[in-house]
């Protein structure tokens, strides 16, 4: 069985226990959207991802550059300064993003719910509004019949959405 030398290393390993070129080409593209990622997130968002002081100052550096070919280099180079790290300090920051993302993700998707309850108590009327009382029994019955009445006048009216906005408060408050 012939050797040949590793890239990361002077030892010798057997050809067939190396990951093939494209699973190393695969890793050092994930590694690189990790980069991107990092560099993407606000500052309140990069405070929840655990990294050390020389990472931090080197995303630091990755955002502060605007320009867009710079930016690209920036982001390789911080995805360099990553692939020297271990799978295991790299795994963390990826769980934070991932939460993150799951995070956004039902946020959006129970934002468009509600938009969803507001566009049928506007179009529906009582017959929706008797579905969210059975969903919803806590709900002011009244109050929420008298927005979407208001709300449905605004729209039909060109008036300014008012109570239309108001009634997106008062269905998130609820939900």
């Amino acid at each position: 069985m012939m050797h040949e030398p590793d890239d990361d290393s002077h030892a010798f390993v057997p050809r067939d226990e190396r990951p093939s070129r494209s699973q190393r080409r695969r890793e050092a593209l994930d590694v690189l959207k990790l980069a991107q990622a990092l560099a993407s997130q606000s500052d309140a968002q990069l405070a929840r991802v655990p990294l050390d002081d020389d990472l931090r100052a080197e995303v630091a550096r990755t955002r502060a550059v605007k320009q867009q070919i710079a930016r690209k280099r920036a982001e390789q180079f911080l995805a360099k300064q990553l692939r020297q790290r271990d799978d295991a300090e790299l795994e963390p920051m990826r769980a934070v993003l991932e939460h993150d993302r799951e995070h956004a993700r039902r946020e959006a998707a129970a934002l468009h719910g509600i938009e969803s309850w507001r566009e049928r108590l506007i179009a529906d009327g009582d017959a929706a509004l008797d579905e969210l009382m059975q969903q919803f029994p806590s709900a002011d019955r009244q109050h929420m019949r008298q927005l979407a009445r208001k709300a449905r006048a605004e729209r039909e009216g060109q008036k300014p959405l008012h109570a239309f906005h108001e009634l997106f408060r008062a269905l998130r408050e609820l939900i």
